[in-house]
């Protein structure tokens, strides 16, 4: 039901796979990739401002996406301060030792 006046509606999507297995199954799966789909692009786009980016021509797009994946793993795996994305890569801008502290996950890696 959608709203106060309990109307019913009804909406569907096709899907082309090969996975063998009974709707509800599906459907948790496709919910699951999406999920995850969804949290991803939410972290780039409120830490990294993502949707706002510009940069358009060449291997630039590419080469930028690349650069913060790599961001974003190395401000997760560092745990000493409880903070998010977003305010790690400002702590990261401010304080030469915490940036140190996060490029040492490279080595490390």
């Amino acid at each position: 039901m959608n709203d106060t006046r309990e109307r019913e509606s009804i909406s569907r999507r096709y899907f082309i796979s090969s996975l063998t297995t009974d709707a509800e199954h599906f459907m948790s799966v496709v919910r699951s990739h999406w999920s995850v789909e969804n949290n991803m692009h939410w972290v780039l786009d409120i830490g990294f401002r993502e949707d706002e980016n510009r940069v358009r021509k060449d291997y630039g797009p590419e080469n930028l996406a690349i650069f913060r994946q790599m961001a974003i793993n190395l401000l997760k795996q560092e745990k000493s301060v409880k903070l998010g994305v977003k305010n790690r890569r400002t702590l990261a801008a401010a304080d030469d030792d915490y940036r140190d502290l996060l490029l040492q996950g490279i080595l490390k890696g």
